[in-house]
């Protein structure tokens, strides 16, 4: 098992899911995110149910991407050795290209991307000082196609995390390293309330069960719930684009 497991991301949603299910495992873990408060509420919620494991908490905006390699680097240096690092952190801001919303989609690409870029350049750096550790990045079904109107810029900057996670994979092949992406299907967070009639979608309890068992198993891509997203994935990737537009 990984014992000390960093989580970006971890106030709300996703990462705040997948922070309870590895506590009940009796991982350690090193939790950051922006809004501090909600961490302390987490880090209390997770001790009472495990107390026997160590959590530490530390305000993060990804998109100061100095303070990434600072904050990774002091986590590791006050529980280490991390031995899995979760890049989760994202948003789903946006519009249809050309509608007026461009610095919106310019957010949910820099977060999406170029601050996921920061945390694997920080995490592989660790990693590779101490020639061991797990790299999961948190992509999506959506990876797979290109989808319209607020999923546009969201699926582009998941179908980039996708590739950049199989590009550290083969640089890093036969090495104690490894590296998972994970792509959940459609999950109740933060960052989908309001939207309406959501195919497939499971509560965030079921769904960060269903992410934790299959960064477990340390697979180099897993789709998440496994039923339906496991075969369902194969038909999005070859559905004409007329199905693709209902569903986006």
């Amino acid at each position: 098992m990984r014992k000390n497991i960093l989580i970006t991301g971890a106030s709300s949603g996703l990462g705040r899911g997948m922070a309870i299910e590895f506590a009940k495992q009796g991982s350690n873990l090193a939790l950051c995110a922006r809004r501090m408060d909600r961490l302390v509420e987490l880090k209390a919620e997770l001790e009472q149910i495990n107390p026997q494991i160590n959590v530490l908490i530390k305000a993060l905006d990804v998109n100061d991407h100095e303070a990434v390699f600072s904050v990774f680097d002091q986590f590791n240096a006050e529980m280490g050795p991390l031995d899995r690092i979760i890049i989760n952190a994202g948003m789903g801001k946006g519009a249809s290209i050309g509608t007026g919303y461009f610095n919106a989609n310019k957010q949910t690409a820099e977060t999406n991307f170029i601050a996921a870029l920061a945390q694997a350049e920080a995490a592989m750096a660790i990693f590779r000082a101490q020639n061991s550790g797990h790299l999961v990045t948190i992509s999506s079904v959506s990876a797979v196609r290109g989808f319209r109107r607020a999923m546009t810029v969201y699926a582009a900057t998941k179908a980039a995390l996708t590739s950049l996670s199989e590009g550290i994979r083969i640089d890093v092949m036969n090495t104690p390293i490894k590296v998972s992406c994970i792509h959940p299907g459609f999950i109740q967070s933060e960052i989908n309330e309001g939207v309406e009639k959501i195919p497939f979608i499971v509560d965030t309890e079921t769904g960060c069960k269903a992410l934790v068992k299959a960064i477990n198993k340390e697979k180099p891509n897993a789709f998440v719930p496994s039923w339906p997203w496991a075969i369902l994935h194969w038909v999005l990737r070859v559905a004409p684009v007329s199905v693709i537009r209902k569903m986006s």
